[in-house]
C-alpha cells in the first residue's frame, strides 16, 4: 500500500488526521494540535496551516514508546528531556510548501507520538500534531517520505 499517492489531511477544527489513497480515505485518527492556536511565527508554539510534505521519517527501527531528544532515541537510563511535550515512538518531520509555512522544518513541526494520549482529540500540543503511539506507528508504516500533507483550520 506504500505509494506516493498516499496523503495526509489534518483538520484542526475536528482534531482529526485522515490518511487518503488518492482521494479515498483509508485511515482516520484523532490527534492533538497546538493549545496556542494556529500560526507560523517562529517560537509561537502554534500549529501551522497549509501545504506540507513529509521531509523525513525518523524512528522506524525503534520500539513504540521510545522517547526522542533532538530526533535521537534516548537509551534506557537517559534522563528525560525537561519538557511536557515528549516526542515519542515515531517522527514525521514536516517541510512547509507555502510561503507562509516555509519555516515549518526549522520550527521542528512533526507528527509524533505522545505520553499525553488522554489529551488526544483536544488542542494540547506545543505546535506539533500529536498522535497516540500505536496510531503514529501505523501511520509511519503507511506513508513514504515526500507524502503530501494538508493542515487546515
Amino acid at each position: 500500500m506504500q505509494t506516493s499517492r498516499t496523503n495526509i489531511h489534518i483538520s484542526i477544527r475536528d482534531q482529526r488526521l485522515t490518511l487518503k489513497e488518492g482521494e479515498v480515505p483509508i485511515r482516520s485518527y484523532r490527534v492533538s494540535t497546538s493549545r496556542f492556536g494556529v500560526g507560523t511565527e517562529e517560537g509561537s508554539m502554534k500549529t501551522p496551516t497549509g501545504r506540507f510534505r513529509v521531509a523525513e521519517k525518523i524512528g522506524g527501527e525503534m520500539p513504540s514508546n521510545t522517547v526522542f531528544r533532538n530526533r535521537i532515541p534516548l537509551q534506557p537510563g537517559d534522563p528525560l528531556p525537561p519538557t511536557e511535550d515528549l516526542v515519542m515512538s515515531r517522527i514525521l518531520w514536516l517541510d512547509g510548501l507555502d510561503e507562509q509555512n516555509a519555516n515549518a522544518r526549522d520550527r521542528f513541526i512533526y507528527i509524533h507520538g505522545t505520553k499525553h494520549e488522554d489529551k488526544i482529540g483536544s488542542p494540547a500540543s506545543h505546535g506539533c500534531v500529536r498522535m497516540r503511539n500505536d496510531d503514529v506507528v501505523e501511520l509511519f508504516d503507511l506513508v513514504e517520505e515526500g507524502a503530501h500533507v494538508i493542515i487546515e483550520e
